[in-house]
Parts: C-alpha cells; structure tokens; sequence
C-alpha cells in the first residue's frame, strides 16, 4: 500500500520553528517530485514547496520563500519541511505530496502557532 505518514506538527508560539517530515512507502519514493501543501481552516489547499527528484531542485511558494527550507533523503524516503519565523496565519493541517506518474498525499499534520 501506498502511504505517505506525516509527522512533527504541534503547537508553536510566534517566530518559532518547526521541522515536518513525511516518510513515504509503497512506490519508488526516488522517482517522484515530492512537496509540501497546507490547507487552513475555511480556504483552499495551498502549495508550499517542492523539491525534485533529478537534481534536487527547490520551489517555493511566496508564502514560503525566505522562511521555509525543503530537502529530501531518498535514502530513507523521507521529505522534511523546515520552518522558521512562524506566524499565527501559518495555522494550517500540512500534507505530504508525492507526483510523478501518479498524485499520492499524506494524512496531514496540523500546525498551530498561537500569537
């Protein structure tokens, strides 16, 4: 079976730091370009970043850039999301997010920075 176990969420004050990572199985993790998305309460899914799986090639969201950091070890098919200089509008459920032939997605793992 396919799954993509998000874990590291939790709850953070302003201006503090977060690591997420997301362990993936059950396809060729070193394959896929692999993300990061957010969905906060009453708006849409939002993407954050992505890292290739060619050359490692990094984007960001502009809501991201500057403050977020993605990498991958496709030794351990883990992508890890880390975050700095969080703010309360950071809030969201964050998702894993696998593409290559096929979409897959994690469960999610919710953030919460209190102001």
């Amino acid at each position: 079976d396919v799954q993509l176990q998000a874990s590291g969420g939790g709850l953070v004050q302003t201006g503090g730091s977060l690591t997420l990572s997301c362990v993936a199985s059950g396809f060729t993790f070193d394959d896929y370009v692999v993300g990061w998305f957010r969905q906060a309460p009453g708006k849409e899914r939002e993407g954050l970043a992505c890292i290739s799986d060619i050359d490692g090639t990094t984007d960001f969201s502009e809501s991201a850039k500057g403050r977020f950091t993605i990498s991958r070890d496709n030794d351990k098919n883990t992508v890890y999301l880390q975050m700095h200089s969080l703010k309360p509008e950071d809030t969201a459920i964050y998702y894993c997010h696998a593409k290559d032939l096929w979409d897959y997605w994690g469960q999610g793992t919710l953030v919460t920075v209190s102001s």
